[in-house]
């Protein structure tokens, strides 16, 4: 029997299987999400000029090699294989915002559903960097999201009043998920975006 060699990086790989089109954690349901949206404070933004994004240290390591992103990549791709440095080499992701699939993790960004500079806008400029960091690398709530990189970009810093996503079928788990974000950290809404969340709530 003739021995194969096989390259050091494929036996270090390790295939983490998915479900299509995961889901994070804890988005809730329509009339919970309306509860909690009327229980958030209504003020306008502050301190926006003070945003730094270096406040909020990310991506940290979480277990072994893998840091946030890699996890997230993990959690919400299909057929996902890693390498020693946990970097995914392999795998899909369904991007939610905007329907599209993509095989390469380059084309994948991983999105703060509330981005930083709005949280920082809403109250996080008072949190301990301690607490900054818990929020940008939040895996237990439906903060992080696989997405198309340039729709992330798109996106921005930009509350729903501003931006929403393409995807119409997602406007109520996108509305869901920002108003459980907002309502696990204790920030703030201002008028414009409490509306257009009412109004992507009567989407579900």
């Amino acid at each position: 029997m003739r021995l194969q060699w096989i390259p050091i990086a494929v036996v270090l790989a390790v295939v983490t299987p998915s479900v299509a089109q995961a889901t994070p954690p804890n988005v809730p349901p329509a009339d919970a999400a309306a509860d909690r949206l009327a229980a958030l404070t209504v003020t306008a933004e502050s301190n926006a000029a003070t945003y730094d994004r270096t406040l909020f240290p990310h991506w940290i390591t979480i277990s072994g090699a893998c840091n946030t992103r890699e996890e997230v990549l993990k959690r919400d791709g299909t057929n996902v294989v890693v390498n020693s440095s946990c970097t995914a080499v392999s795998g899909s992701w369904h991007s939610p915002y905007d329907g599209a699939v993509w095989t390469a993790a380059s084309d994948v960004d991983i999105d703060h559903m509330v981005p930083l500079a709005e949280a920082w806008a809403s109250g996080a400029w008072a949190w301990t960097t301690a607490r900054r960091q818990a929020f940008a690398n939040d895996l237990s709530g439906p903060q992080l999201w696989a997405v198309t990189d340039n729709v992330n970009q798109s996106k921005s810093d930009r509350d729903p009043a501003e931006w929403q996503p393409s995807l119409a079928a997602f406007l109520c788990t996108y509305a869901r998920a920002w108003i459980q974000v907002k309502y696990d950290y204790d920030l703030s809404t201002d008028p414009a975006e409490k509306s257009a969340l009412q109004t992507m709530l009567t989407t579900c």
